[in-house]
């Protein structure tokens, strides 16, 4: 074509296809016939297939919940991928003895593949059914290959959920032996911190307010009575001290009053009743006893009622006094008094003065208990007071350990739960109970050869030979240097075409 530049017609197309006629039908019909020939010659193949269908598992999901959750899918292609193996694929060529001729000329690798590529598997259906395949060129040997691979699909179906399963409940067996480790450690984390500190537990802060409270009450009657024993101490001390001066100064009787705090009643009533020899500096003596008598039952009105023996002996011990001050006063005895009268009086004071004595000392050792007794009870106040102070510390790490175990405690349950359940799937998928795959349609013999190959083959050929006609159409076309009309001389040569005479074809007469 020389006008490269000319924009071509359907009329322009027309001519150039009778001109290049024969450019096309030769290669045309020469590739078609060569790929007819190479199709109907090939050795016939036959293709078996047999159907699968996956039933669900026998026992409900309600009771015993399945291990193997993945789809089918995955589970497919998983299982290909075993029963393509190497290893597989060997075992089924030389049980069924097969490609003997091509392992004259093949390595084993490419045995293996050559095998690979006649094996399909298809799904049909979602979690449904699928389809395998085989494709060879003995048609029993064909449907023998694909049993036999159906069979392995299911036995490594089998094998494969049995093992999903057992791992799974190996897994939570090791998850749950370590979890129950951990429980326990935390278990004897709080032990031992309850043991270490007892006493400041949260849950013992109320007890520990009471014993306080009680702790508290028993400290303020100890109190009480170390401030009675004080004052009953000052109080003999006094009376001590008053005697012994009335005894240097005015020869004092043995009948005089008692000091404790419980009045008189350490003196015998025989004492209180005997009248006593005295002088006449001896009145001022009883006097004072009087006094004091009367001060001792003022104080022991105020502790007890009226009918108390204590108050009975104070109130007649000062009628006895006043009796005898009032004879006294009307007697003149000092100068009648003898030697031995005086020796009885004195010895009586002297009497009367070591039992006061003894008295002041029982009240020492008294104090001295109750300042023993309220030390132990401080020191128990000050004990109690950290424990209660020192709980919400406890309390917050107690808080922080139980929370922790709690945690743990709460992952071991469901761990628990979920590893026997692990263990009845496991179960269920060894008695074979679970899901399975089952052959619903098993491969039979095919009766004629497959077609497919073929009318690839012709469909191919007949491709290839309309492009290599037109092709070798096209090249032609663009070698050709002739005129063909005026636009290819005008381009050619820059003449101007001034008339075109057309060509006259003879009619047949």
């Amino acid at each position: 074509m020389i006008n490269t530049e000319k924009s071509l017609d359907i009329h322009d197309y027309t001519e150039i296809f009778l001109r290049r006629i024969w450019y096309i039908v030769i290669p045309f019909t020469v590739i078609l016939a060569a790929a007819i020939l190479y199709a109907f010659s090939l050795p016939k193949v036959y293709r078996a297939t047999t159907l699968v269908l996956v039933t669900p598992q026998k026992v409900p999901e309600a009771f015993v919940r399945p291990t193997v959750t993945s789809k089918i899918e995955d589970r497919l292609q998983s299982i290909s991928q075993e029963i393509m193996s190497r290893t597989r694929l060997e075992q089924v060529i030389a049980e069924f003895k097969l490609y003997t001729e091509e392992a004259k000329s093949l390595s084993r690798e490419e045995i293996i593949e050559l095998m690979r590529k006649n094996i399909q598997v298809e799904i049909k259906g979602k979690e449904g059914f699928f389809a395998i395949s085989y494709i060879g060129e003995d048609p029993r040997m064909v449907t023998m290959v694909t049993n036999k691979l159906a069979s392995l699909f299911i036995e490594e179906n089998l094998k494969l959920r049995e093992q999903q399963a057992q791992g799974t409940s190996d897994f939570l067996s090791v998850e749950l032996n370590a979890t129950r480790a951990k429980l326990e450690e935390q278990e004897g984390a709080v032990t031992r911190f309850k043991k270490q500190f007892i006493g400041e537990l949260p849950e013992q802060r109320e007890a520990n307010l009471k014993i306080l409270e009680q702790l508290q009450l028993q400290s303020s009657k100890i109190s009480d009575n170390m401030k009675a024993a004080q004052d009953r101490k000052v109080i003999i001390q006094k009376q001590l001290s008053d005697l012994k001066i009335q005894m240097a100064f005015g020869r004092p009787s043995g009948n005089s009053e008692n000091p404790k705090e419980e009045g008189p009643a350490t003196t015998t009533e025989s004492d209180l009743s005997q009248p006593p020899l005295l002088s006449q500096q001896g009145l001022s003596y009883h006097e004072a006893q009087l006094n004091h008598g009367r001060a001792l039952l003022a104080e022991l009105k105020s502790k007890y009622t009226g009918k108390h023996p204590d108050i009975l002996r104070a109130e007649k011990y000062v009628a006895d006094l006043e009796e005898k001050i009032e004879k006294m006063k009307g007697q003149d005895v000092g100068e009648n008094m003898t030697a031995k009268e005086m020796a009885v009086l004195s010895s009586r004071g002297a009497a009367f003065v070591r039992a006061i004595e003894n008295q002041l000392i029982v009240t020492d050792l008294e104090m001295k208990r109750l300042q023993e007794e309220d030390s132990k009870i401080k020191a128990k106040i000050a004990g109690f007071h950290a424990r209660v102070e020192n709980t919400p510390m406890r309390e917050l790490a107690i808080t922080n350990l139980v929370r922790d175990y709690q945690n743990t405690k709460e992952s071991y349950q469901s761990l628990l739960k979920k590893s026997q359940e692990a263990q009845q799937a496991e179960n269920l998928e060894r008695r074979q109970k679970g899901e399975q795959f089952k052959v619903i349609d098993p491969a039979r013999i095919p009766e004629k050869p497959m077609q497919g190959k073929v009318l690839k083959i012709l469909l191919f050929g007949l491709l290839l030979g309309m492009g290599s006609g037109l092709g070798m159409a096209f090249v032609r076309e663009q070698m050709d240097r002739s005129f063909r009309d005026p636009e290819d001389l005008e381009a050619t040569m820059e003449f101007k075409v001034l008339a075109n005479i057309p060509k006259i074809q003879k009619k047949a007469a």
